[in-house]
């Protein structure tokens, strides 16, 4: 029982974290975002929350098996890169949406792609499958770096 409980938590930070950044999205998407110059590339709106979901379901799985894992060193250096990366992940949508900021935004997701790079290779050293479960949200927030980067450009 204890297990599906933390399990259970675990699923739940980063959802919670993403429906609480989720309010900023919402919240520019339906003013400042929707006037806006955007790419070619640009995905319809609907697709962010699907997706975000399921990326925020994967971390809650890789923090569910490093938190599994004997306590050592790496497996507190997991665990503080992947609160890190959690913040500056709930940050970016407060400065691109709320504050309307992509040039802040653009710099602050750089950072964060930084801290994803590092969140994998410390999950990898306690648990391989943790590290390598995040390979799709590093793969998403390349692209969304590069949405960013087009919009500011083009704004």
């Amino acid at each position: 029982m204890k297990k599906i409980l933390t399990f259970l938590v675990c699923l739940a930070i980063p959802l919670a974290v993403g429906g609480i950044s989720g309010f900023a999205t919402v919240t520019g998407i339906e003013s400042w975002y929707s006037t806006i110059n955007k790419p070619f590339f640009n995905p319809p709106n609907w697709i962010f929350a699907p997706v975000w979901t399921t990326l925020y379901a994967i971390m809650g799985v890789g923090l569910y098996l490093i938190w599994q894992s004997p306590k050592s060193e790496s497996r507190k250096n997991a665990l503080n890169i992947f609160g890190i990366q959690l913040a500056l992940n709930f940050l970016w949508s407060f400065l691109f949406f709320y504050f309307e900021s992509p040039g802040i935004a653009l710099i602050e997701i750089s950072i964060l792609w930084i801290a994803i790079v590092m969140m994998i290779a410390f999950f990898r050293k306690v648990n391989k499958t943790a590290g390598n479960l995040q390979i799709p949200y590093l793969l998403w927030v390349s692209f969304a770096s590069c949405l960013n980067a087009a919009i500011w450009w083009l704004n």
